[in-house]
């Protein structure tokens, strides 16, 4: 099939290309996202291929429609931004990476919690300056402490475990309670207990309607001063112009950002030599508490070459009518 490529970077054709060996489609790649704006760049291709930050709107469907477009590939578990209505009104099949490192994205949210915790991004630069003060650096000890994970699916699950390891007390909340979680300890607890009693909070949850803005100025009032949270799911997840106001009254003592919800404009490109247009963004920046890493969550190398590999086989198999193939279905946009 003759596929058109969005939002690729030089890392993604390289893992793309080695997994096309064997898949041998025709990979066309272009390093802008899909938008409405850019959608007539999908003519004359059997298939339109996007990753996170792609904006897959009715717009961008109709063009496909009009093309005979029938696949849309997703390089990510999430579907969010899919208008998934309109796919079905155009009778457009949709397809994802489920599980691509569920390793990767618990580790990197480990990675943050214990970084904002010893302070390891100032003490990096403060080391490098030769100061070594340890003013301002305190930390505590994660062991004994209380971890609410809000999302226990593959991930949750791989962080619960590594959070076991550390000797904490787990509280979870997801609509389906996890019987592996459920054996490393975890208690299960409505949404208010969990912040009401969490020293630290993981957001590891997908984005629908009803985890939207999640976080907001109401749950913030309700957990503990000086709360840690950790978002590595979807930024949308947080309201950031709440946990601005939690940052300032110190309710939030610690924040780690992998995602943001405008984060289209400026993650994955390199815009040191720019000013950062968006206010909010650039308020976060200013503290020192909150650690953001720009969507690397899911950047491992065993990740990258799964979603290229699990990519090329969806679009196989949907073109043979052969092998499985991880389709977004109406129950799973139900559920």
């Amino acid at each position: 099939m003759r596929i058109a490529v969005f939002s690729t970077k030089k890392y993604d054709q390289v893992f793309l290309d080695a997994a096309n060996k064997q898949a041998g489609h025709e990979l066309h790649y272009f390093e802008t996202r899909l938008t409405s704006e850019t959608c007539s760049l999908v003519n004359g291709f059997d298939a339109v291929c996007v990753f996170v930050n792609d904006s897959v709107d009715r717009t961008v469907l109709q063009a496909m429609a009009d093309g005979g477009l029938k696949l849309l590939a997703l390089r990510s578990a999430g579907f969010n931004h899919v208008d998934l209505k309109a796919a079905q009104d155009f009778n457009i099949t949709i397809v994802r990476v489920p599980a691509y490192s569920p390793h990767a994205v618990a580790e990197h949210t480990l990675a943050l919690a214990l970084a904002l915790n010893r302070h390891i991004h100032r003490a990096y630069n403060r080391v490098r300056e030769r100061n070594f003060s340890l003013d301002g650096l305190l930390g505590f000890d994660i062991h004994g402490k209380t971890v609410g994970i809000i999302g226990t699916g593959l991930i949750g699950t791989i962080f619960t475990r590594l959070m076991s390891g550390f000797g904490c007390e787990l509280l979870g909340f997801d609509p389906h309670p996890n019987k592996d979680c459920q054996a490393l300890g975890m208690n299960y607890v409505q949404l208010e207990e969990l912040f009401a009693r969490s020293h630290i909070i993981s957001l590891l949850c997908p984005l629908t309607p009803q985890t939207h803005h999640l976080i907001n100025n109401e749950a913030l009032s309700k957990m503990r001063d000086g709360v840690m949270l950790i978002n590595t799911s979807r930024g949308a997840i947080v309201d950031t112009r709440a946990l601005i106001a939690g940052l300032k009254s110190g309710k939030a003592g610690s924040v780690g950002l992998d995602v943001y919800e405008e984060e289209a404009d400026i993650f994955f490109e390199d815009l040191s030599d720019e000013v950062i247009q968006d206010d909010v963004f650039a308020r976060l920046l200013t503290f020192p508490n909150v650690l953001i890493t720009g969507h690397q969550g899911f950047f491992t190398e065993e990740a990258l070459r799964n979603i290229a590999e699990t990519t090329l086989e969806n679009i196989t198999a949907f073109e043979t009518g052969q092998g499985h193939i991880h389709e977004v279905t109406q129950e799973m946009i139900k559920a």
